[in-house]
């Protein structure tokens, strides 16, 4: 079990005790019907009849007349034919749009026009706590933000019975996380009984106003090097977070929050609730330590982010103050 110290005492054994190192067409073809037929100028055998029909020659006539009606019966066809495919055409690009606002509809995407999908239509599911807290996000090891913090607004009341510490969420302007997700995971992991809270003996409280025994603070590389700095601590080396004893911030490097660690791989959430788990036991007292067996978990007082092997001995990852709970 750790020993307690006191934010002074506990700094000046130990100036680098608070830092922690801590991803078609279906072929419409363009077949409009453009074989328009064409009446080419066909010379008849015979000149129209003039004068008076003799009654021997009407069928002559008639035969005439009968082959110019084919004909004109022909164009039309053939326009006909050409204005029916041209339909087909037409209506095959509208099966096809149709087909493609379908699908559009099913993504949840915008529609043509601008406007969102009917209400009835799908939408995107969004994300859960447990895959928001797997997934990196963007944020560059050298940013140095604005250094002006905004709180998270809201309150999560103290779910236990045990010692009441209150704290206040800040994130730095400007860095494009999710504060609210943060903040969150904060609560969640600090009342966990594997945490600071097991059996009883703390429990945490999000406030929004009024004096915090702390502030929990999600800030740039740079910022929290800042901030770091007024507790005689250098976080730049290897880009870490700190507990700022001197002040009333706990400083979590926004890098190592987005980013992770080699240690971790591809255990980011894991990650995540040691980064808060460890600096927050730095402002409850306790100091650095380290796993003394091979093949034994680290203790989330352990330097994670820069190490879990040490003097031959291999350490596990581990995020929980009290694991085995």
């Amino acid at each position: 079990m750790f020993a307690p110290r006191t934010a002074g005492s506990a700094h000046a054994a130990d100036p680098y005790a608070s830092v922690t190192d801590w991803d078609t067409g279906a072929g419409i073809g363009n077949g409009n019907g453009s074989g328009v037929g064409t009446l080419d100028g066909t010379d008849l055998d015979d000149a129209p009849p003039t004068g008076e029909p003799v009654p021997e020659k009407g069928a002559k006539g008639r035969t005439f007349t009968g082959i110019a009606a084919a004909a004109v019966v022909t164009v039309l066809a053939v326009v006909v034919a050409g204005q029916v495919a041209e339909g087909r055409d037409d209506g095959d690009a509208q099966s096809q749009s149709a087909t493609e606002q379908g699908r559009d509809a099913r993504d949840g995407a915008v529609s043509g026009d601008g406007q969102p999908p009917p209400s009835g239509s799908p939408s995107v599911v969004p994300l859960t706590y447990e895959q928001k807290m797997g997934e990196r996000y963007p944020l560059g090891a050298t940013l140095k933000g604005s250094g002006k913090f905004d709180a998270v607004p809201g309150i999560a009341k103290a779910s236990g019975t045990g010692q009441k510490f209150t704290y206040r969420v800040d994130v730095e302007q400007g860095l494009g996380l999710d504060g609210e997700l943060f903040a969150e995971a904060v609560q969640k992991t600090l009342n966990d009984d594997r945490s600071w809270a097991h059996n009883g003996a703390r429990t945490f409280e999000r406030i929004y106003s009024g004096k915090p025994d702390f502030v929990i603070t999600l800030a740039s590389p740079g910022t929290t090097a800042v901030w770091c700095a007024k507790s005689g601590l250098d976080t730049t080396e290897d880009n870490v977070s700190c507990d700022s004893a001197a002040t009333e911030r706990v400083m979590i490097n926004a890098y190592r929050w987005a980013q992770g660690s080699t240690t971790y791989g591809d255990r980011i959430h894991a990650y995540r609730q040691m980064l808060i788990n460890h600096e927050v036991g730095h402002r409850l007292g306790f100091s650095h330590v380290t796993c003394d067996k091979d093949g034994d978990l680290a203790p989330v007082m352990q330097q994670q982010t820069k190490f879990l092997d040490h003097d031959g001995i291999h350490c596990r990852a581990n995020p929980w103050a009290y694991p085995g709970s």
